[in-house]
């Protein structure tokens, strides 16, 4: 198995560096899949169990200047880490203005991504700041728990509202209570609702907008003969959702949210060249 990757481009690695920030708000440790053309950042919390998951994906050739990765066997040209994403961030924090960032799979006593920052120097000779981040290989018998997790089939499928007001909603709300109702309808109307012994708050939004999910194109769909203006909804837990919104560094061109009723509410966040899923599992 070999890796090895670089980043010239100033634009390219502090845009890479946030979607690492943004990973690691998300997840303590997660599994990173390298294929030939894209990278990938799973968390695969069984979501049965209460657990959320989070599935996001980058194409290499929008972020890294050279890449060169070989597979476990030919047939099967992937690489599954386990690493915390956390180290990987503070080491690109090091490297805001970095005349190159080169990273490496290494094995010298234990399995590492190397991560080797080129500071500008005032001397003709460069200063490089190493950082070994420890990964654990995860063998291939085990690459098909991280197969990306299917859309259920959804009851609403909804446009979200600007993400910095719905973040300031729901941290408000956090303070009340633990939990928190996401309903929709396909009038493009959504409603965030905390409802406790003592208080009921209720966030309107209208005019979202619902997305044109295509049936025949094998993108699921929501029941088509579902009335319109009827509500689906799932209670989840506030804090999964606060962490989502309060760990966004990239600001996505789309959001949206799927909804099947008291079972899963699943983001999708579209950047240009970053896509994020994001489960949350529907409280009892």
């Amino acid at each position: 198995m070999r890796f090895r990757a670089k980043i010239v481009d100033l634009a390219c690695l502090n845009h890479f560096s946030r979607v690492i920030n943004t990973i690691a708000k998300l997840a303590k440790t997660c599994t990173l899949r390298l294929t030939v053309s894209k990278l990938y950042f799973i968390l695969s919390d069984k979501v049965a169990n209460g657990g959320v998951s989070m599935w996001c994906e980058l194409c290499q050739g929008n972020f890294f200047d050279e890449y060169q990765m070989e597979g476990a066997a030919t047939e099967h040209n992937e690489i599954y880490l386990e690493l915390v994403p956390e180290n990987l961030s503070r080491a690109l924090k090091t490297a805001q203005s970095a005349k190159a960032v080169k990273m490496k799979l290494t094995n010298k006593h234990y399995p590492c991504l190397r991560v080797a920052v080129e500071l500008p120097s005032l001397s003709s000779s460069s200063r490089i700041v190493t950082h070994d981040i420890p990964v654990g290989v995860i063998p291939r018998r085990l690459w098909n728990d991280f197969r990306e997790p299917s859309v259920p089939d959804f009851d609403v499928s909804i446009y979200l509202p600007v993400l910095k007001t719905m973040k300031s909603i729901v941290e408000r709300m956090k303070n009340l209570s633990n939990s928190i109702v996401i309903e929709a309808n396909l009038s493009g109307e959504m409603n965030l609702k905390i409802e406790t012994d003592l208080v009921s708050v209720t966030t309107h939004f209208k005019d979202l907008g619902n997305p044109p999910w295509a049936s025949e194109d094998g993108c699921p769909s929501s029941a088509p003969d579902r009335d319109l203006e009827s509500m689906a909804e799932a209670r989840i837990d506030i804090r999964k959702l606060q962490q989502l919104l309060a760990g966004q560094q990239v600001n996505p061109t789309k959001a949206l949210c799927n909804i099947v009723s008291k079972r899963i509410v699943h983001f999708i966040l579209l950047h240009e060249d970053v896509s994020l899923q994001y489960f949350i599992p529907a409280l009892a």
